[in-house]
């Protein structure tokens, strides 16, 4: 990316980094995932002059298979709006991203209003 003077990460952090919840042990998504929220706007600003931009998505629960369908009902109740993010929605957070060539260091929470508070 140096070389060709330009490009673009985006990376998977989540919202448990800025928004803790009691009722789902996050500890070692914190940890993990604190890092790249961190490192995301650390690199932003360390490459900006190189025309590489650095941002991150920050998903609240998604419906994957990772979740069991029995599930689905009580981890929606974690997020204000009430239901589970698709994957659609983390792959319109990441096209937008794509195409926004003035967004370095941000981090886009795609969590249903978790981040701003319960």
């Amino acid at each position: 990316m140096e070389r060709q003077g330009s490009g673009h990460v985006v990376n998977i952090t989540t919202s448990l980094v800025k928004q803790a919840s009691s009722k789902v042990p996050s500890v070692l998504a914190s940890l993990t995932k604190g890092g790249l929220d961190a490192a995301t706007r650390s690199l932003a600003i360390e490459y900006a002059r190189s025309g590489i931009r650095v941002n991150a998505v920050s998903p609240g629960v998604i419906r994957t298979p990772m979740h069991a369908p029995e599930m689905y009902e009580a981890l929606a109740g974690l997020h204000p709006l009430g239901r589970l993010g698709e994957i659609s929605d983390i792959v319109g957070a990441v096209l937008y991203l794509e195409d926004a060539p003035f967004v370095t260091g941000e981090t886009l929470h795609v969590d249903g209003g978790q981040s701003a508070g319960h």
